[in-house]
């Protein structure tokens, strides 16, 4: 039967569901955990004394703000990735002395609204420029910004959530938007002991757990669904074969839920994959980059080597 109210749906996030959920090995896009609610929690994760990427990542950028930026001046625009809250742009934003503009680039257009006012107070003489779009799906940079000098950041190991090979794709459509003589600052986490990563991703007090279950609360909220989320459990493994942390959603019996107008039947164990986090070292980064058409510059990382912010440019 036909739901009466498909068309209020979101098409996009609807299509998805319905196509992870209606897969032999169930899966939901961590595109979609990033709603006001998993936003909240995801900030509250980066505060949790076991998850370093955040801190160590901000270490970084705080310690060499001015070599990051080296060679960036007024006719430089600083075009920001997934840019969210822009709060680790700030860093460099504070040293990119003479910046011609900021052009933070997100799927969330009133993200970008607040970052746009927050950045106004306190950087009065910046020109914001903020891009409503997909960066993962094809695109192109506004002339007024692509006719000048472009220093492309993409911070967070954001590309971690992709497989390496669609992680080489990715990096070449950034590649081709920033375009000739385009420069990419990149925040990559690196492999290291499994112990340290799942207790990043398996925190004590259930951030993690209440944030990766948000993605089933939010099919409730704008799809019409009926998951249950005391049925289901959050599971973070590490695949050393794979070199990622995998997060699923586990079901704890056997249970039927709605999404968008259809029903899913659930066995118990049965898991739904919700983000992978890959881990390169170094030289594995390096070489996906080169495949992606950049040369590898220099390497940035915290005094632990937890985390690594790679420069790259334009082959």
């Amino acid at each position: 039967m036909e739901n009466a109210f498909a068309s209020t749906w979101p098409e996009g996030f609807a299509a998805d569901v319905l196509d992870g959920l209606s897969r032999p090995s169930k899966r939901l896009s961590c595109r979609y955990f990033y709603d006001a609610e998993g936003s909240s929690l995801f900030d509250e994760i980066t505060r949790l004394p076991d998850y370093y990427p955040t801190r160590a990542e901000t270490a970084i950028l705080e310690a060499h703000a001015a070599e990051i930026l080296d060679g960036a001046g007024e006719e430089t625009t600083l075009v920001e990735f997934g840019s969210g809250s822009c709060r680790k742009t700030e860093i460099l934003l504070e040293r990119g002395d003479g910046l011609a503009a900021y052009a933070p680039i997100d799927i969330c257009a009133a993200a970008l609204e607040e970052a746009r006012a927050r950045l106004a107070r306190r950087f009065p003489d910046l020109r914001v420029l903020p891009i409503v779009a997909d960066f993962s799906a094809s695109f192109a940079l506004p002339r007024e910004i692509a006719r000048g000098r472009v220093v492309g950041f993409f911070p967070g190991s954001t590309i971690g959530n992709f497989t390496p090979a669609e992680a080489s794709l990715l990096l070449a459509a950034i590649r081709r938007a920033l375009g000739p003589g385009g420069r990419l600052v990149i925040g990559v986490d690196l492999k290291k002991d499994p112990a340290r990563l799942l207790a990043a991703y398996n925190d004590p007090r259930g951030v993690t757990a209440a944030f990766n279950l948000n993605l089933l609360a939010r099919i409730n909220r704008e799809l019409g669904g009926g998951f249950d989320l005391d049925g289901f459990g959050h599971q973070a493994i590490y695949d050393a074969a794979e070199g990622r942390i995998e997060m699923r959603l586990v079901s704890r019996r056997w249970q039927q839920a709605e999404a968008a107008g259809r029903a899913f039947g659930f066995r118990r164990g049965e898991a739904i994959h919700t983000e992978n986090s890959y881990k390169y070292a170094v030289d594995e980064f390096r070489a996906t980059a080169r495949a992606a058409g950049w040369s590898p510059r220099r390497v940035w990382t915290d005094e632990a080597a937890l985390f690594s912010v790679h420069e790259l440019l334009s082959a």
